[in-house]
């Protein structure tokens, strides 16, 4: 299937999988449970898991599905994987819980350790990012036609935007961070839809010095990788990479190609 095929069969999948999310993000049961590791499980990510596995296995039947609602899949396994779907049905379960809007759906297609298609869609905010190797980044807001995007370049007269979750606002980490741009203002998201913000050009970069998973980044990483950004480790400066043994990602940092 070509890529534009593919992304426009994307489109309607997230906007299906945002249809059953938002029934019962609208809902007085959300079902919550919790993982083993803690983290809040809702009806919802099984709801969204479901239909996102079902529909990528009639599309590409020959192309292996890592979920992180079904991520137990051996490493002596996965390891034989040139190409995978890398899915979060969704990130950002506990923004979905307090109702603030700011989760979103993502799919991410992976070849060979890099994303090379993705795709985010944060149903409340109705909008949609999208990025491939072969047409770069665009962004659909409100059902609109897709508007092609690219990220913002600054330079050290300006005040530069960096993004920041509200939880981790007050991380002594990023204060040591934000030491070397004493002109900054933070913009204040959820979940992924923070890596798009710089993909877009709402934002310059986004240091993120906590702990995250392979499935929380693919498919942003492709979105702001094709519209002129990177992320890479923070500690090395190489871009991050998928279907590790541990699936946890290093301190990351997104920002402009230069």
């Amino acid at each position: 299937m070509e890529h534009n095929d593919l992304i426009n069969a994307l489109i309607d999948l997230v906007k299906e999988s945002g249809k059953s999310i938002l029934k019962i993000y609208n809902s007085n049961d959300m079902g919550i449970s919790y993982k083993d590791d803690k983290s809040p499980l809702t009806l919802a990510d099984k709801a969204s898991n479901k239909i996102i596995c079902s529909k990528l296995k009639e599309l590409t039947p020959d192309i292996p599905i890592l979920s992180e609602e079904g991520k137990n899949i051996p490493y002596e396994e996965r390891k034989k994987w040139t190409t995978f779907w890398l899915i979060d049905p969704i990130d950002g379960t506990k923004e979905f819980i307090n109702k603030n809007g700011e989760f979103s759906v993502n799919i991410a297609l992976i070849n060979h350790y890099q994303p090379i298609l993705g795709i985010v869609y944060a149903p409340v905010l109705n909008t949609i990012w999208y990025g491939s190797a072969s047409h770069g980044s665009f962004k659909i807001e409100n059902n609109r036609k897709p508007k092609k995007i690219n990220v913002s370049k600054y330079n050290d007269n300006e005040i530069i935007k960096v993004v920041s979750s509200r939880s981790h606002s007050n991380n002594s980490k990023l204060e040591k961070f934000l030491i070397d741009y004493p002109k900054h203002e933070l913009v204040f998201m959820g979940s992924s839809i923070k890596i798009c913000l710089v993909a877009d050009g709402t934002a310059h970069m986004y240091p993120r010095l906590g702990p995250t998973m392979e499935w929380d980044t693919g498919a942003a990483h492709a979105v702001v990788k094709f519209s002129g950004g990177k992320i890479t480790d923070f500690e090395d400066d190489n871009e991050l990479s998928y279907n590790k043994e541990n699936l946890l990602n290093p301190s990351f940092l997104v920002k402009e190609s230069s």
